[in-house]
């Protein structure tokens, strides 16, 4: 039975660049920062490579791979979880009063909850 030869080519993962528009939000946080001088480009080049690195290396973090997420977020460029229900100030509506409930609602409701009314 003949060898099947194995391909030789790698196959990349994760992200292997980033968005000429994160990269802006980056180089603008950097440059609010003073980490970087000049203009955002939206280009990740070796300027703004260094300034994160240098960012980064203040932090006690890592500074081989890059962008580091904490440095992200130290940034102000993480997440926005300002409309998550458990987020200060976020909106949600409280449930109602179970003198509202219908009384056979109530009762399939504590009885599902096993409690006894």
């Amino acid at each position: 039975m003949p060898k099947v030869a194995k391909s030789s080519s790698h196959k990349m993962h994760g992200q292997q660049s980033i968005e000429p528009a994160r990269v802006m939000q980056i180089q603008q946080a950097l440059i609010r920062e003073h980490y970087m001088t000049g203009e955002s480009t939206g280009q990740w080049d070796s300027t703004t490579a260094a300034a994160m690195q240098k960012y980064q290396a203040d932090q006690g973090w890592q500074t081989k791979l890059m962008p580091d997420s904490r440095a992200i977020k130290k940034l102000g460029l993480g997440p926005d979880y300002s409309g998550a229900i458990n987020a200060k100030g976020a909106s949600f509506s409280e449930p109602a009063p179970v003198s509202t409930l219908a009384p056979s609602q109530s009762t399939a409701f504590a009885s599902a909850a096993g409690v006894s009314q």
